[in-house]
């Protein structure tokens, strides 16, 4: 979802307070609807502040457990539902991470995954404002399943992805921010090819519309789940928020991967070139 804007425009709490109103809505239909687990887009509760590089932003930064997902773990207990909370994380001074918290369907906290690989180059400015990941690949029991995250950039590299599903995963979500142009092409490609290649569905989820005044391009949505094999079942529009529901059965999982034993068959004593530096 996207709020348009000018960059400076109101007060940092407003700015922030108008992104997560934005979401309510959604986030209560959900709840109406039954929706079991609610991956919100990254960093929900901001614009996507990365094109530029404005020290401002950082003020939008908190704490992992805090108040962001302490507000959203009162709509978890009140519809029984897991939620992903994408937020800017800051942990102290200086040491500030892209973070997904999630939270079990009675509010618990369980964790936090902090994005791993951090881009850095033109409209991505990353690196300005986000350390890399420190947590690995958690991947954590909620009431419903086995849940990890990954994060925009890092759909681009197949090892997390990869240890995701050795860690447990049966559903790995991926909350992006991502613009038409040289990487569209891969939004369709990667995360099935992740999905089937692990033996996991995927929750891929974009914004929408365009953000001023960077003008980076515009978040061409198309959220979509993928199952096991690696297939689409369900899939948003390119031009409005929404919410986006599909039905999971859990037991297609061990389906694949009977057929499929990729998990057996990979050799890992070969794989060192992976770990040089």
């Amino acid at each position: 979802m996207s709020l348009p804007m000018t960059e400076g425009e109101g007060t940092m709490a407003e700015i922030m307070e108008a992104m997560v109103q934005k979401h309510i809505p959604l986030i209560e239909e959900a709840g109406r609807q039954g929706v079991q687990i609610l991956c919100l887009q990254e960093i929900f509760n901001t614009p996507y502040f990365c094109p530029g590089q404005d020290k401002a932003w950082y003020a939008s930064a908190e704490s992992v457990p805090g108040p962001t997902t302490d507000r959203m773990a009162e709509y978890a207990k009140k519809y029984d539902m897991v939620i992903i909370v994408p937020v800017y994380e800051r942990e102290s001074a200086g040491f500030l991470y892209n973070t997904a918290a999630v939270i079990d369907a009675d509010g618990t906290y369980l964790g936090k995954y902090r994005k791993n690989h951090i881009p850095h180059t033109t409209g991505f400015w990353e690196k300005f404002f986000f350390r890399p990941g420190n947590l690995g690949y958690p991947v954590f029991q909620t009431k419903y399943a086995k849940v990890g995250v990954y994060i925009c950039y890092d759909r681009h590299f197949p090892d997390g992805a990869r240890v995701l599903g050795l860690n447990g995963a049966e559903i790995v979500y991926n909350p992006s921010a991502t613009v038409a142009g040289l990487s569209q092409y891969l939004w369709k490609l990667e995360q099935p090819a992740h999905a089937a290649a692990n033996g996991y569905f995927m929750g891929c989820i974009n914004r929408v519309g365009e953000e001023k005044p960077w003008n980076l391009g515009r978040f061409y949505g198309t959220s979509y789940f993928v199952d096991p094999r690696g297939q689409t079942i369900a899939q948003a529009s390119e031009d409005q928020d929404e919410l986006l529901i599909a039905d999971f059965d859990l037991d297609l999982i061990e389906e694949v991967r009977n057929t499929w034993q990729f998990f057996r068959d990979r050799r890992p004593e070969t794989y060192e070139k992976l770990v040089e530096l």
